[in-house]
């Protein structure tokens, strides 16, 4: 894990799960990870925002660990959802996966749609891992 630093300043308003700025240390390798969809390595696609959101989570860590990189060491989360309704239950089972003591900065989009009509959201992260 990298010693990232985690901030929200009194002169911006308070957040629900994410900081506002992510520093991090000179020297530490960067991992992206692309888009991750709800759709598990059978193919099969979960049903529900829980499930889905649950199942991307778990495609971003495969591929963060497949990057040699783990949620502790995300600074930045990007998530795509096709409306904002579920907002509640996105952050639920976020909050499962990231680390609520330092949670990552984090972008939150409204889309049209994604690739296929089935899918409600997808994750990409970007983690920084201690040289």
């Amino acid at each position: 894990m990298t010693s990232i630093e985690f901030g929200t300043p009194s002169t911006l308003p308070p957040t629900n799960g994410y900081s506002h700025v992510a520093s991090i240390p000179p020297g530490s390798r960067i991992v992206w990870t692309s888009g991750q969809v709800p759709v598990a390595a059978d193919g099969t696609v979960a049903g529900d925002w829980e499930a889905q959101t649950r199942q991307v989570m778990r495609n971003v860590e495969a591929a963060l660990e497949a990057g040699g990189a783990g949620w502790d060491d995300v600074f930045k989360l990007t998530i795509f959802v096709v409306d904002t309704s579920a907002l509640a239950t996105v952050r639920a089972v976020r909050d499962e996966f990231i680390n609520l003591e330092r949670p990552p900065t984090s972008s939150l989009v409204q889309v049209a749609g994604l690739f296929r009509p089935d899918l409600l959201i997808e994750i990409e992260a970007v983690a920084a891992v201690a040289p």
